[in-house]
């Protein structure tokens, strides 16, 4: 059981996309170096990695000879990525950090991780796809801002550049947007509904709209789980 003195976990996903290692220098300039040695957060980084069928998109004939060499070219990136995110920690004075390499679909795997090491706090990129894209990849922030049972942090690129946005009065996921562009806002905080999928098909998510539309880093603030009994 977990004590008093230990320190809540943030959890980072990281891959070998630009927008992984952006995330992962914000959430440490952000959370750990203003309050070092003091770090608020044990920060634990997470690395899912495709499986060989996955990646190469097809296991028909023929396919199973190449299976041996992709799984070997995805462990070498694997490593890669987790050696270069080890360095950042390093170079930013934060080294008590553990890393961990699951193979499976991210979005299964933050989620479960969340679960398994019963983090506070999730940390994701944002890669930024479009409507088009994203229905046919599937979007991890989406995933994990619904299914993560704990707070959800998607870190995007701020903008460098004006655009005009059409705010409707009144609704709330429009002027949340708005007032990001109005004031240049580094980060967005909305609270969660937790909305089954009907409702939330209906109604619309303020947090859903947010995470994708504004123009900044969103974090989704959830209640914690609450579990009955307590455990030895």
């Amino acid at each position: 059981m977990a004590t008093m003195s230990e320190k809540p976990i943030m959890l980072v996903g990281i891959d070998d996309s630009e927008q992984s290692f952006y995330a992962l220098e914000w959430a440490i300039d952000h959370f750990f170096t203003p309050f070092a040695p003091n770090f608020p957060f044990k920060l634990h980084l997470i690395h899912s990695k495709p499986t060989p069928v996955t990646a190469i998109g097809f296991a028909g004939p023929g396919g199973s000879e190449i299976l041996p060499y992709v799984d070997t070219d995805l462990k070498k990136i694997a490593a890669r990525v987790i050696e270069k995110a080890k360095e950042l920690c390093h170079s930013k004075s934060v080294d008590d950090v553990t890393v961990e390499v699951v193979e499976g679909d991210a979005r299964n795997v933050l989620c479960e991780a969340v679960e398994k090491h019963h983090a506070s706090i999730l940390v994701v990129g944002s890669h930024g796809y479009g409507a088009i894209k994203r229905a046919v990849l599937g979007s991890v922030s989406d995933y994990c801002a619904h299914h993560a049972h704990c707070s959800v942090m998607i870190v995007k690129r701020p903008k460098v550049h004006d655009v005009a946005v059409k705010v409707v009065e009144g609704d709330a996921r429009n002027v949340l947007c708005e007032a990001v562009e109005k004031n240049n806002a580094a980060i967005l905080v909305v609270g969660n509904h937790g909305y089954g999928a009907i409702k939330r098909a209906f109604l619309g998510s303020v947090s859903d709209y947010c995470a994708r539309h504004a123009h900044c880093s969103v974090m989704i603030i959830k209640k914690p789980k609450t579990t009955t009994g307590s455990k030895s």
